[in-house]
């Protein structure tokens, strides 16, 4: 019902829920990149675009066009890697919470 109304559901410490969401599947994200054992050419894009993520994430309400593009970022690196798509997917869904960014 809140959300019918315009507003976000927060945790009980007042935190937007959907930044609480998405900190968990960039934190995840990231834990299971460092321990991944492959190398690939664009494994330093998808870690500084986890890093700007969780960035992010500990200052508010990040902006969704911001979200969006380090998201294809991250995508377009590590695409790939089937034992990370899980968590990508994660990820996808945890942005997805901010709604589309404006057209225009």
């Amino acid at each position: 019902m809140l959300r019918s109304l315009g507003q976000r559901a927060v945790t009980s410490s007042g935190e937007d829920q959907r930044v609480v969401e998405l900190r968990t599947a960039v934190s995840r994200l990231r834990r299971e990149l460092a321990t991944h054992p492959a190398e690939f050419p664009d494994r330093v894009i998808a870690e500084d675009e986890l890093a700007a993520l969780a960035a992010m994430v500990t200052h508010g309400t990040p902006e969704v066009p911001r979200l969006r593009r380090s998201l294809l970022l991250i995508a377009g690196a590590i695409g790939s890697v089937s034992a990370l798509s899980r968590s990508l997917s994660d990820v996808r869904r945890a942005v997805d919470l901010f709604g589309d960014a404006p057209r225009g």
